[in-house]
């Protein structure tokens, strides 16, 4: 039999975010910068972390993001996600387990948009002569710093972004909570491929209890038009993907 998510979405549903609706505007940004840390965590915790409707990946993995919007309709953002990876039936994807971002009116607009669990931060990812740095900061104290040391340049066709899950309430999911399914295209302009470095991860902020890291796998540094389309896909939170996936377009 396949694994499936355990996580009582109950307590997780009254901190999610309620969407307006579905028919959200796609947002599309040039020249955003995304650094991507994948990591293999340790198999206690991999059905744990994911709700009913989603198979954990085998072996299980961790995604450590944050990417800057230099433009939207609400101005520049940096946003830094925490996802688990798994699978949605047969598909490759990540279900979101705390973002943070440096712009309030993003999180706000991200929430209720696409779903996104997203609180306000000092984000920001900065480049070195020998590595690119993602941090995530409240009230002094770090949550995240990840990095990837010693870039070196590769064809952005070799690297293959997962799409996001984000638990989220809604006007018709009688309670039960919706899997928004955001999956942005990629245009990329610059890809680099070095070692992943996670020197603080903060597990009680970002959802994340039981999560350990314990396998680099790789990491990544882009520059890509990219952004958030309009969602064409909504999962039953409790409901296995194949039978409780909804097409809205």
């Amino acid at each position: 039999m396949p694994l499936l998510g355990t996580l009582d979405i109950v307590p997780r549903l009254a901190d999610a975010p309620k969407l307006d609706n579905y028919d959200t505007e796609a947002w599309e940004i040039a020249g955003v910068e995304l650094l991507s840390l994948t990591f293999e965590i340790d198999d206690a915790q991999m059905t744990s972390a994911l709700p009913p409707a989603l198979h954990p990946t085998i072996p299980p993995v961790a995604y450590f993001s944050v990417a800057a919007y230099p433009e939207s309709p609400i101005g520049p953002f940096t946003l830094a996600q925490v996802r688990i990876g798994c699978r949605a039936s047969a598909l490759p994807r990540g279900f979101l387990l705390h973002a943070y971002s440096d712009s309030p009116a993003a999180c706000d607009a991200l929430g209720r948009r696409w779903g996104y669990e997203c609180r306000p931060a000092d984000v920001r990812v900065r480049r070195y002569h020998d590595r690119v740095v993602g941090t995530v900061t409240v009230d002094g104290r770090e949550l995240m710093r990840a990095s990837l040391v010693d870039p070196q340049p590769i064809s952005g066709g070799s690297i293959f972004h997962v799409s996001t899950m984000n638990l989220a309430r809604a006007d018709d999911d009688n309670g039960r909570g919706v899997l928004v399914q955001v999956d942005p295209a990629y245009t990329f302009h610059r890809a680099e491929r070095g070692t992943p470095e996670l020197t603080m991860f903060e597990r009680a902020a970002w959802n994340a209890q039981g999560i350990e890291p314990v396998w680099p796998v790789t990491a990544t540094f882009v520059r890509c038009d990219t952004g958030f389309p309009r969602i064409r896909y909504v999962l039953d939170a409790q409901q296995l993907a194949r039978t409780g996936t909804r097409k809205l377009r």
